[in-house]
C-alpha cells in the first residue's frame, strides 16, 4: 500500500492475533515496526518475522497500564528513524458471561485499566511524539462492535469499548489541525484466541451461533482487520479522522 514504506509504527498487544497480523502486514508494506506485549517468547518471535521482510522489527516488553512502559515503547519506536508515524492501540481484555448484578469492582478496574486507561496513556505519549513530525501521522484504536451496541453478560467490556470510541473522537478533534488523524476500527467476531475463549474453545454450537450473527455468514479473519488498519494509516484515508470503521460482516447493520 502506498505511503507506508520506510515509516515507523508502534503496535500495543502485538504478540498475537490482530496485533501480530497487523505488524506483519505493515512489515510487508515496508514499515518498521515496534510491538509491545507481556509475553517475551511470542514477542521476540513476531519481531523476528517482521525483520524477515527487510525492515526493522523490535519487541518491547510492556504493560499498557504502566506509563513508563508506554514511554519506553514510544521512545524505542522514535529511535528507529527519528519519528513515529503510526500507532495501533490494540491491547485489550475481554470479560464475558458477567452480568451487571454480578460485576465486581476488581473486574471493572482490570478491564478499564487495560482497555481504557491503556488507550489514554498510549495516545498521550504517541501524540506528543507525533507532534514533532510536522504532520502526516495516524493513530488507530481497536474498538469493537461492542463500542456501538450492547450484549448481555458483557456490560463492563461494552462500557470500556464505548469509552475507547469516545476517546478516539475527542482526540481526533484535539489534534485535527496538527496533521495527526485518529480513528477506530471495530471488528466483529474474529478468528483469534479471544474468539476461542468466547466459544468455549471452539465448541461447534457456539461457533455456529456466532457465525449466524454475521449476515455475511462467517466470522472474520485477522488479516481483514489488518487491511483496514493499514488503510487508515495510509494517505488513501487522508480526509478521514474521528471515524469508526466497522469491519464486522454486517453485524451492526441496523
Amino acid at each position: 500500500m502506498n505511503g507506508l514504506k520506510d515509516k515507523v509504527a508502534l503496535i500495543t498487544g502485538g504478540t498475537s492475533g490482530i496485533g501480530a497480523t497487523t505488524a506483519l502486514a505493515l512489515a510487508q508494506a515496508g514499515t518498521h515496526v515496534v510491538i509491545t506485549g507481556r509475553r517475551d517468547k511470542e514477542g521476540e518471535a513476531i519481531a523476528e518475522q517482521i525483520r524477515r521482510h527487510g525492515v526493522k522489527g523490535v519487541f518491547v516488553r510492556g504493560d499498557v497500564t504502566n506509563e513508563r512502559d508506554i514511554e519506553n515503547a514510544v521512545s524505542t519506536a522514535v529511535a528507529l528513524k527519528g519519528k513515529l508515524d503510526f500507532a495501533f492501540n490494540n491491547a485489550g481484555l475481554e470479560l464475558a458471561g458477567v452480568t451487571a448484578v454480578d460485576t465486581t469492582a476488581e473486574q471493572y478496574r482490570q478491564v478499564f485499566d487495560i482497555n481504557v486507561l491503556g488507550v489514554i496513556l498510549s495516545m498521550k505519549h504517541q501524540i506528543r511524539a507525533m507532534l514533532k513530525n510536522g504532520g502526516g501521522a495516524s493513530i488507530v484504536n481497536n474498538a469493537s462492535i461492542a463500542a456501538s451496541i450492547a450484549m448481555p453478560g458483557l456490560g463492563v467490556y461494552v462500557a470500556s469499548k464505548h469509552a475507547v470510541l469516545g476517546l478516539t473522537k475527542a482526540a481526533a478533534l484535539e489534534v485535527a489541525k496538527s496533521g495527526i488523524r485518529v480513528n477506530a476500527v471495530s471488528p466483529g467476531a474474529i478468528d483469534t484466541a479471544m474468539f476461542d475463549r468466547f466459544t468455549g474453545n471452539k465448541q461447534p454450537e457456539a461457533i455456529k451461533y456466532m457465525e449466524s450473527m454475521h449476515p455475511i455468514g462467517r466470522v472474520g479473519k485477522p488479516d481483514e482487520i489488518a487491511k483496514a488498519v493499514l488503510f487508515l494509516f495510509s494517505p488513501d484515508s487522508s480526509f478521514i479522522t474521528g471515524h469508526d470503521l466497522k469491519v464486522d460482516g454486517g453485524f451492526t447493520v441496523p
